[in-house]
């Protein structure tokens, strides 16, 4: 079999290999895109539903942190636990959408108020519509970035995911020691991650590429996941899988706003 891979970390090819069935053409309990994407639409309505909540929290004057803590880490405890643990997917994948969504809903009132507030001078309730911006071009880099992979204008080579995985990972790592050194030693990250220069700028449409890039990556594996014949709770890991990326697509899109609407 062939190597493939998935910059995503929850969508690689062991986590599919390992699980494969005996019997992919006859077996009724066989992963299937219709029933991943079907996972993935109630994954995403619960991530709403919570996003709701805290968005509302948020705006009206509460406490957000202990939503965003919650979110982050419950979010991060149970990717853990999915990574030994797939076939628990079915029952804890809802889990993480839910932990998801309050960190989105108050991260993103955050960004609404921020952008409303160098706006205006003052937070009046009225909203800067940085978030709508950000869904609607998440929508759109979505639909399309499926269409491509779908014509096969860009295609899943081994070179094109050899790349995208570099990248991705040293991404992560880079995000993760800034995370660990402002946590531990209230280092301030680097200023081009946050502020609005050309070069602040530059670096927010790269992660913004290559997230969406990751999407192409994340729907050939979820194809390869079917042919090979994994399970069917296999379709949740695959649903969880994919909703990861499209967050991560969609705070990095909000980021990238928030630099261009911070220049105006």
């Amino acid at each position: 079999m062939s190597l493939f891979k998935s910059g995503n970390p929850a969508l690689s090819e062991n986590r599919f290999r390992d699980t494969v069935l005996e019997d992919v053409v006859t077996h009724e309990n066989a992963m299937t895109v219709k029933g991943t994407l079907q996972k993935f639409g109630f994954l995403f309505l619960m991530t709403l539903g919570t996003s709701f909540y805290s968005w509302k929290e948020a705006t009206q004057g509460g406490d957000a942190w202990p939503l965003i803590l919650t979110g982050v880490f419950g979010g991060l405890g149970i990717s853990i636990v999915l990574i030994f643990k797939k076939e628990w997917s079915p029952y804890i994948a809802p889990l993480y959408a839910l932990c998801e969504g309050l960190f989105l809903g108050a991260i993103s009132a955050y960004y609404e108020y921020r952008v409303s507030s160098d706006v205006q001078g003052y937070y009046s309730g009225g909203y800067s519509g940085i978030v709508m911006q950000a869904i609607g071009l998440t929508f759109c880099v979505v639909g399309a970035m499926y269409l491509l992979y779908k014509f096969n204008v860009i295609r899943a080579t081994q070179k094109f995911k050899a790349v995208i995985v570099v990248a991705t990972v040293g991404v992560g790592l880079f995000y993760l020691i800034c995370w660990g050194l402002y946590l531990g030693f209230h280092t301030a990250p680097p200023s081009f991650t946050f502020q609005n220069t050309p070069l602040g700028i530059g670096f927010s449409l790269f992660v913004v590429a290559l997230a969406a890039l990751d999407l192409i990556l994340d729907f050939d594996m979820v194809e390869k996941g079917v042919e090979m014949g994994a399970p069917k709770y296999m379709e949740w890991y695959g649903a969880y899988g994919l909703l990861v990326t499209i967050v991560w697509l969609y705070l990095e899109i909000l980021r990238l706003l928030s630099k261009l609407n911070s220049r105006n």
